[in-house]
């Protein structure tokens, strides 16, 4: 081992303890996941543990990549001839920088820079890659073989959506390229996509996806408030308490958990604590259907809702969805039956209000209220 590989190695283990998880792996090609130089004239065999590898960490929820110095039109078939292009989710193959490679694996997945790892054969590629991106983590073939044993590639916990992480992105991208060759309003396309919601009470198996939730939507959370497991297994026992569970699906396959919604309903109001989604659904007006669905319900009980929200520069979008939804500032007297607001948190108020049906998307939400045995 070089002195080299030595420091990438050390990087690799000093990056681990301080940064979060890795989220994607971005593999060189020629000499790394597998054995050969495509130009060469080589046919390429997968390296000793590398498919064991990438469907370990696809069963955790970690995407793969590639970035890699190639010819596409003649690299891409062997990884389909090898029967891993499947676990791929973005290639960037071609004759540029492996940074800026890199990034832009990291805009389309739309991750931090820290979220991603490198692994290539070449030297100087290591190198390159540290120095421009010194958050990413650096590692070199060798340690392929250990690498899923390492924590930052081994998660506490595996949720059902991370186990389908990988087609759920595959799906987004296969539904943007649809987008993108729609020619008609947005209504057209969303109603397109045969977008269907539920809203249901929260089980055991779906609290670590919705406590994961409100730890990294920052965009759409309206109060940034992280809420762990046992604080959501605790809400879920409290009466008066609702738990609620938002997931999505279209014609293109499921986009999984994306929503959670903390409610009180033995309040003269109905208090929303929390409504967090994925940035993933923005674009469907997942937080607007959700709050719609609330307030029509909440009008059926003969009673409006109060909501907290603590305004950020990043959930701007959010603020607008609650805005658009009816909620204004609260009058005088009318949160006086709930305990006071945190520091920084405002309330807002929407009146009883009955919302007509949705024409887009299908919404399927459990009834609250007096009659919350029964199915809206």
């Amino acid at each position: 081992m070089t002195v080299t590989d030595t420091a990438d190695k050390d990087r690799g283990a000093t990056a681990a303890a301080a940064a979060p998880p890795v989220k994607c792996l971005v593999w060189d090609l020629d000499g790394t996941l597998w054995q050969g130089t495509v130009l060469e004239g080589d046919l390429p065999v997968l390296r000793p543990g590398v498919r064991e590898l990438l469907d370990a960490l696809d069963r955790r929820g970690i995407l793969h990549a590639v970035a890699s110095r190639n010819d596409h039109d003649q690299a891409w078939p062997h990884l389909e001839r090898l029967g891993v292009a499947e676990y791929f989710v973005c290639a960037r193959i071609g004759w540029g920088r492996k940074p800026d490679a890199v990034k832009d694996i990291a805009e389309r997945l739309n991750f931090a820079i820290g979220a991603l790892a490198f692994v290539d054969d070449t030297e100087h590629e290591r190198a390159e890659m540290a120095a421009r991106l010194p958050e990413v983590r650096v590692y070199t073939p060798e340690d392929i073989e250990h690498l899923g044993d390492r924590p930052e590639f081994t998660p506490d916990v595996v949720t059902a959506d991370a186990a389908g992480r990988r087609r759920m992105y595959q799906a987004g991208m296969a539904r943007d390229r649809a987008r993108e060759a729609f020619d008609g309003p947005d209504e057209e396309f969303l109603r397109s996509l045969e977008i269907e919601m539920d809203i249901a009470r929260a089980t055991e198996d779906d609290l670590h996806r919705l406590s994961e939730l409100t730890l990294r939507t920052s965009q759409m959370n309206a109060t940034g408030v992280h809420y762990a497991h046992d604080d959501l297994v605790r809400l879920i026992a409290e009466p008066g308490h609702e738990v609620l569970a938002v997931t999505m699906k279209d014609r293109f396959g499921s986009h999984g958990a994306v929503g959670v919604v903390l409610l009180r309903t033995d309040t003269p109001r109905w208090h929303l604590k929390l409504l967090a989604t994925s940035c993933r659904v923005v674009s469907f007006g997942a937080g607007s259907l959700i709050l719609r669905n609330l307030l029509d319900q909440a009008a059926r009980n003969g009673t409006g809702v109060v909501a907290d929200f603590r305004p950020t520069e990043r959930n701007r979008v959010m603020e607008i969805a609650y805005r658009f939804a009816g909620f204004e500032d609260a009058p005088a007297g009318a949160t006086e039956e709930l305990p006071p607001a945190e520091d920084g948190v405002q309330r807002l108020h929407a009146a009883p209000d009955r919302q007509p049906p949705e024409r887009a998307v299908t919404v399927r939400a459990v009834r609250l209220g007096p009659d919350a045995e029964e199915d809206a």
